[in-house]
């Protein structure tokens, strides 16, 4: 299965590994897909004299990790192709202590400190891009707490199973039976809502307290310049955030950084990330700001770790969120017919009618996506013309099984308690009000500032954003904002690198001048 190009990769990854490792593998002699899954895991364990197989009969598909011949508590309910295939070999890496995705001590402190058991069970497509990151990181929880145990499940192998919990979209996280997540998830997500759920043990957890000359906020393309720009300038910076990249990481295919023909959102995360990290600069991953305090001078910022962060700076880059449509049933329906990324959940609806709600460039892209495997597509636009670029409407009107209405509002999401069956659409013209009948819907009508924590704080306008001036400088001295989170106008990643960097260099020539 494997080719010999990658076995000779995985030789290398492997050469290292201090433990031994069993792929303990229960399977049907009858089940369809034994093979593959075998040749899979006998190809891997070639790859390294410390991994081995171990076949037992089974009801289904499945294996467990064993190190040193005792359960680890990760389990694949699957064959871990496609995105999967690295959540397998993290696994193993996590598992004998030479991983890369770890987050930080405070983080990994948290983890340790969730009171369990705790069994987890994420439902995946392996075709979905978001998938691999939740499991990854549930799989790093279970490595960290021995009362946590978490099995991925692929929903193609097991579609009955799928059906009964009425899974509509992926990743799908349950906690001990409980839907907790649905959809992208960062570690830090992730981590609150198993702390809401199950709670953390604060006797065993201490709070830190550090000193820095700038502190950011947000680690998207105008958080990482500000903190690059700021730590050029010799200062002690550091970058709080929940991920590195932001909203980028969602973005598909990029076109317009200029000097860069094309790339990806992923490829643009990670190039962000190992720029960020040639500089002294303390990277707070997978966390929130939850408050912030003005004393004198300093700014007094808490983290949902438990840190607490004193800085005369602070630079705002926290971007902006998908926005939903705020009507009645959506959130009763999400990952149950009410999507948000057509490349992850699209693979449900194959055959099947769809909206999409919204008409600039995401909307129109996700309907040109799905209109390759849905039977039919209807597009939803609030305003009386499409917004999005020419050449996406171009293509949108060659595709035969597309229609689009605009002056539409959407009002409601219908369903039928397990799932979504239609839309109430009314025209903005006539004021007539329709049911249409749907499988599901993508809902894709732009963004959102990131600004709930500061808005007792700065002044910010109507829509939530920050009121910068031309320097990023806010109401409040010491206090900047850049990039999608602010006033500045036409939200575009190369904007935000420049805003970024304005708004360290501001920070720099206050401090210089004494204003902070």
């Amino acid at each position: 299965m494997l080719d010999s190009a990658l076995k000779e990769q995985l030789k290398g990854i492997f050469d290292g590994l201090g433990a031994n490792f069993t792929f303990d593998i229960s399977v049907s002699s009858q089940h369809e897909n034994r093979n593959e899954l075998l040749e899979l895991l006998e190809d891997v364990a070639a790859c390294s004299d410390h991994l081995t197989c171990s076949v037992n009969e089974g009801d289904r598909l499945e294996f467990t990790i064993l190190k040193n011949g005792v359960r680890t508590g990760i389990t694949f309910r699957g064959i871990p192709n496609g995105h999967e295939f690295t959540s397998l070999l993290l696994a193993i890496l996590n598992l004998d202590g030479k991983g890369k995705n770890f987050p930080d001590e405070g983080v990994c402190n948290r983890v340790k400190a969730l009171k369990g058991p705790i069994h987890l069970t994420t439902y995946v497509s392996l075709t979905c891009t978001n998938c691999p990151d939740v499991v990854q990181a549930l799989n790093a929880m279970t490595t960290l707490n021995p009362s946590i145990s978490h099995e991925m499940v692929d929903g193609a192998l097991n579609q009955e199973e799928v059906e009964a919990l009425k899974i509509q979209g992926v990743p799908s996280v349950f906690a001990d039976g409980k839907l907790i997540h649905v959809g992208r998830g960062e570690f830090g997500e992730l981590l609150a809502k198993l702390e809401e759920q199950y709670g953390v043990d604060e006797a065993s957890l201490s709070t830190e307290e550090k000193q820095y000359d700038v502190i950011v906020a947000g680690g998207g393309p105008a958080g990482v310049s500000a903190a690059i720009y700021s730590a050029r300038k010799g200062l002690k910076v550091a970058i709080v955030a929940e991920r590195v990249g932001g909203q980028v990481k969602e973005t598909v295919g990029i076109e317009n950084l200029i000097s860069v023909p094309e790339t990806t959102g992923s490829e643009l995360a990670d190039n962000l990330k190992t720029h960020l990290l040639r500089y002294p600069v303390d990277l707070l991953e997978h966390r929130k700001i939850e408050k912030v305090e003005l004393v004198g001078k300093e700014k007094q910022v808490t983290t949902s770790v438990g840190e607490k962060l004193t800085t005369p700076a602070l630079i705002i880059a926290t971007g902006a969120s998908w926005r939903k449509l705020n009507v009645p049933g959506e959130t009763e329906y999400i990952g149950r017919g009410v999507a948000f990324c057509s490349h992850c959940d699209g693979p449900f609806y194959v055959g099947k009618h769809v909206a999409v709600v919204g008409g600039g460039n995401s909307g129109i892209e996700a309907a040109i996506d799905l209109a390759s495997i849905c039977s039919r597509v209807t597009v939803f636009e609030f305003m009386d013309e499409l917004k999005a670029d020419q050449v996406l409407q171009e293509k949108l009107r060659s595709l035969s099984n597309v229609e689009v209405f605009v002056s539409s509002q959407t009002t409601e999401v219908i369903g039928n308690g397990d799932k979504l069956t239609a839309l109430r659409v009314k025209d903005r013209k006539t004021e007539e009000e329709r049911v249409i009948e749907l499988d599901g819907v993508f809902v894709q009508i732009g963004l959102t500032a990131n600004s709930g924590v500061f808005r007792d704080l700065v002044e910010t306008n109507r829509p939530g954003e920050i009121v910068i001036d031309a320097f990023c400088r806010t109401n409040v001295p010491g206090i900047y904002a850049a990039g999608d989170v602010s006033t500045v106008p036409y939200k575009q990643i190369i904007i935000s690198m420049g805003e970024g960097a304005k708004a360290a260099l501001s920070a720099f020539d206050d401090r210089v001048r004494g204003n902070i």
